[in-house]
């Protein structure tokens, strides 16, 4: 299976410390892809940035701090990757963040802060990288939304569920718009995974009982099952794929009971 592998994919992975975007980086160097993957915490950057450059000394991994939402941290990483690469194949749109409260409660700043890290920066990075991932003939980007986007409220607040919905119409119209540059466009929407960010829910015993019982398979997910689709989506093995939501959810949204 010679196009099972990402060999010489240069990939850029938001939020790639933590959670799905660390297991993404993972896979991604564990299939030869060259990384750049970006954080806010400079401590936690440099830390994964040493321990992958002597996992996987074969490939280019370089970590950035950088906010998703500061035009000038996507600049800066955009620039980077001009004068290093020249191209890019693979767009991971991963970092995300959620408030969880009731919606009369949240602070114009606390939804704002939501719609522009899951919503905005996900397009601006796209906007900002088009003639680099054109550049690529065949790139990739892959948008990591939530089953909240998709048919469901879940209880996680409705900027949340705002956000990720917007972020798969997103995917949807930039799939359709610039096919013929070569670059497809798909999202994964991820059921309760074990990560920070789910953390304060899972760590809730009767909550983690309630997601359990609407879960067919009777379990949360793993990073690094959310991390295996993203990399199909991201190879040239998926190269007919594009537009689509993949809704990995556990049997979630087809149970009818």
């Amino acid at each position: 299976m010679s196009n099972w592998t990402l060999q010489h994919k240069k990939a850029l992975i938001t939020g790639g410390t933590k959670g799905i975007g660390k297991a993404v980086a993972e896979e991604f160097l564990q299939l030869g892809a060259d990384v750049l993957f970006t954080a806010r915490h400079t401590d936690e950057v440099a830390a994964m940035e040493a321990e992958w450059k002597a996992r996987y000394p074969q490939a280019q991994v370089k970590g950035m701090v950088a906010d998703v939402s500061s035009e000038a941290d996507r600049q800066k990483v955009y620039n980077w990757i001009a004068e290093n690469w020249q191209k890019l194949d693979v767009l991971v749109n991963n970092a995300g963040i959620n408030i969880r409260k009731k919606t009369p409660e949240y602070s114009r700043e606390e939804y704002e802060k939501i719609l522009s890290v899951n919503m905005l920066a996900p397009y601006e990075w796209a906007r900002l990288l088009y003639p680099l991932l054109k550049q690529s003939g065949k790139a990739s980007i892959v948008n990591v939304a939530s089953v909240a986007g998709s048919n469901l409220d879940i209880g996680t607040g409705s900027p949340y569920a705002m956000s990720k919905a917007a972020l798969i119409q997103q995917t949807r119209s930039l799939a359709v718009e610039w096919a013929k540059e070569g670059i497809r466009a798909n999202v994964v929407s991820p059921w309760y995974t074990a990560t920070p960010l789910a953390a304060p829910v899972l760590q809730n015993e009767e909550r983690m009982a309630h997601i359990l019982s609407r879960t067919p398979m009777g379990r949360i997910a793993q990073p690094e099952e959310m991390a295996a689709a993203i990399a199909f989506l991201a190879m040239d093995k998926s190269s007919y794929i594009t537009g689509q939501n993949i809704i990995a959810d556990g049997g979630l949204s087809i149970s009818g009971l």
